[in-house]
């Protein structure tokens, strides 16, 4: 088992070459670089002015050379791919063009957010929807299982901006109750408070958004659960140990939910992506500065070194998290054995 992680571990290493290959080339040769972008900002500027000021009324051919010298666009595309791959190797993610600051420090910055929203929404989600999924699949077709499935498919329906701008009117300070804080994660005054006071503060920033984001995963999942669980129960296995005579708790809980909660841990691996991505519409609406709006932003304003240190970073989680997806099938059931 430890041999079969180790060569994919290693195999991953061609993968995120052939990424940074491929990513690198698209974003590189994609129509209207930093370049463009600067020289119409400086044309709707109207002032004279140097490469670097941002002030020009007329872009002459040399000051648009300077400016390709400025990005380091003068040297070939071959060369730029191996230099920002040795800087890559030693950490260095490079500057970004639009904030003009490290892009490490831009995604430490914003990392904590779409962090937090990621671990708890997973946590939320999971704890949620896996008991649900295994009473529904307990009590099928019974008026519980009616209800709570017309319910979570509704609130699957609703997108998760428009129910974001109804928990604010509802208990943002709307037209009905002042309850939850609408702004940013933490109050003002966080730094004064005390320990217990700065968790409940966070708590209760988190508590709309957080609903936002893990909403619109409780009926896949929950169906997910459900569905796994009754195929499971209509194996013979299951009939086998019912024949038995063993308890129906014991049945589902040693023998089916085991196989039932596989399809559930393949998922784990693919939320660890969505902790880095964010979520752009979430972020905006309740005006939190994630890595979902990082992104947007640096596509926007063709930031280079920001949008390839995403797509990196999210490659390498993604596939962390297809590994941490492997290791949890052989924890939920050893008879699986990779070799």
């Amino acid at each position: 088992m430890a041999l079969y992680f180790i060569k994919r571990i290693l195999f991953s290493a061609p993968t995120l070459l052939g990424i940074s290959l491929l990513c690198f080339f698209l974003v590189q040769l994609t129509p209207g670089g930093p370049v463009e972008m600067q020289m119409a900002q400086w044309r709707n500027s109207g002032v004279g002015g140097d490469v670097g000021s941002g002030r020009l009324s007329q872009v002459t051919d040399e000051q648009r050379k300077a400016l390709i010298e400025y990005y380091g666009f003068d040297k070939p595309i071959v060369l730029r791919y191996f230099q920002w791959m040795w800087k890559l190797m030693q950490g260095n993610l490079g500057d970004s063009y639009y904030y003009d600051l490290p892009v490490l420090q831009l995604i430490k910055a914003r990392l904590p957010v779409s962090l937090s929203f990621g671990i708890f929404s997973l946590l939320a989600t999971y704890i949620i929807c896996i008991p649900l999924g295994i009473w529904k699949a307990i009590r099928h077709n019974t008026p519980f299982d009616v209800i709570s499935s017309g319910a979570v498919f509704f609130l699957y329906s609703i997108p998760s901006f428009a129910f974001g701008i109804l928990l604010i009117v509802l208990f943002g300070g709307g037209s009905f109750w002042n309850v939850f804080p609408i702004q940013g994660l933490v109050s003002d005054n966080f730094s004064d408070l005390s320990l217990f006071n700065k968790i409940k503060d966070y708590c209760w920033h988190m508590f709309l958004p957080l609903t936002c984001y893990t909403i619109g995963s409780f009926a896949t999942l929950t169906m997910l659960m459900k569905n796994s669980l009754i195929e499971q129960l209509r194996q013979d296995y299951v009939t086998t140990a019912r024949a038995k005579g063993l308890p129906e708790k014991l049945v589902i809980g040693r023998h089916a939910l085991r196989n039932a909660i596989l399809p559930i841990a393949n998922g784990v691996g693919q939320w660890i992506g969505l902790f880095f991505a964010g979520s752009l519409l979430i972020e905006t609406i309740f005006g939190l500065q994630g890595i979902g709006r990082l992104s947007y932003e640096a596509i926007v304003h063709r930031d280079y070194p920001v949008v390839l240190a995403d797509i990196m970073i999210l490659s390498i989680l993604t596939i962390a998290g297809n590994v941490i997806s492997d290791f949890l099938y052989i924890v939920i059931d050893p008879r699986i054995d990779y070799r």
